[in-house]
């Protein structure tokens, strides 16, 4: 059935049964693939390769510097392609399994100064600064999977699915598409470490959502990255395309976000509302920095998705309130009510960089920068 679906896609046409007979090889015990995985120089594609390492790292110093060709990766000239690969994150593999890792990497140049893609670098510097205010995101990824015509899986091809209304949260054939995927990569994350918090089908039909957290510090920006990376491998077997576009149709289909969840400790003591109230305030004052940091192309992309219509605010103003989706910063009810708690910045694009976001954040509400 799916080859029908799928006519254009080489990897829905594999027999992918035949590789568990090779899984099934009994693998050395003084040996283990390492996956190295990396962004590129579009801010949103992730990268891969895998060497074999002869012990389990615990650590990610423990595990070697390695490099790549930048010059195919849009990260250097031809000249002087090598980018340095550091290892800053492991998690367990869950295509693989065993012993084998998942090894998430920061890049940099040939003088070890990061590259233009390296956002985890000033942000981490952000979160060692304001450790004792103990940070806590939690990131809303919404997606799309497509066929290879580049249009939603399941769409009609010479036309549209029934208006939004019945597929959020949704169930049923008619209602749902892609199901399989997503609970392949909810249990692919659990197993790999990432702290996946729940999943849900969303507005537009084939457009869903998986949520990060709560995450304390730089560990958000690693999860959730990891995260996209096993998405986009899982749906790769299925030969489906995962988008992170804001908005993969035109017209009045719901685009795509990254809704981040924000607290302090102060936030989420007692009368805590004052504090996130005085956060908001300081965000009000620097919206542009936040919109030019919210999306890979300086709020270009954000451009098509916030419009004001569509359960989104207006890329040019900025707006607060409780329960209210059509605003910038979202209070939620139970946060005004009990007043503590956080608060949701409904900017970031889908494909946000993580790392940018949370930086934001940390240096306007925390560092008054």
């Amino acid at each position: 059935m799916s080859r029908a679906i799928l006519q254009d896609s080489p990897n829905a046409a594999l027999d992918k049964t035949l590789l568990s007979k090779y899984f099934d090889l009994p693998q050395p015990q003084d040996r283990i693939q390492a996956k190295y995985i990396w962004i590129d120089g579009t801010g949103v594609g992730m990268r891969s390769k895998t060497r074999t390492v002869e012990f389990i790292p615990e650590h990610p110093k423990q595990l070697p510097i390695w490099t790549y060709d930048g010059s195919s990766t849009y990260q250097a000239e031809g000249t002087n392609s090598e980018i340095y690969l550091c290892p800053v994150a492991i998690y367990n593999d869950p295509i693989r399994r065993g012993n084998n890792k998942l090894v998430l990497c920061d890049t940099y140049y040939s003088d070890m100064t990061p590259t233009a893609a390296n956002k985890r670098y000033k942000c981490n510097q952000a979160m060692e600064a304001v450790k004792d205010h103990d940070p806590w995101f939690g990131i809303e990824q919404e997606f799309t999977f497509l066929d290879f015509d580049g249009r939603p899986l399941g769409w009609p091809k010479n036309g549209f699915p029934g208006p939004q209304g019945p597929y959020y949260c949704g169930v049923g054939a008619d209602k749902v598409i892609g199901r399989e995927i997503v609970e392949a990569h909810y249990r692919a994350c659990l197993y790999a470490g990432v702290k996946i918090a729940g999943t849900n089908a969303e507005v537009m039909p084939s457009q869903w959502e998986f949520q990060v957290g709560p995450c304390s510090g730089i560990s958000a920006g690693d999860d959730l990255w990891i995260a996209r990376f096993l998405l986009h491998r899982i749906a790769e077997e299925y030969g489906v395309i995962v988008t992170l576009d804001p908005k993969p149709v035109d017209g009045s289909w719901n685009g795509s976000g990254a809704h981040t969840n924000f607290s302090t400790k102060a936030m989420r003591a007692e009368n805590g509302i004052a504090e996130i109230e005085k956060a908001i305030d300081k965000l009000s004052k620097h919206h542009l920095r936040h919109i030019q940091a919210y999306d890979p192309r300086g709020g270009k992309d954000n451009e098509r998705r916030l419009t004001g219509t569509c359960e989104t605010s207006s890329i040019h103003d900025f707006s607060a309130g409780v329960a209210n989706r059509t605003v910038s910063i979202r209070i939620p009810r139970a946060v005004a009510e009990e007043k503590k708690g956080y608060f949701e910045d409904r900017r970031p694009s889908s494909n946000c960089d993580p790392y940018s976001v949370t930086n934001a954040l940390v240096r306007t509400c925390i560092l008054n920068e």
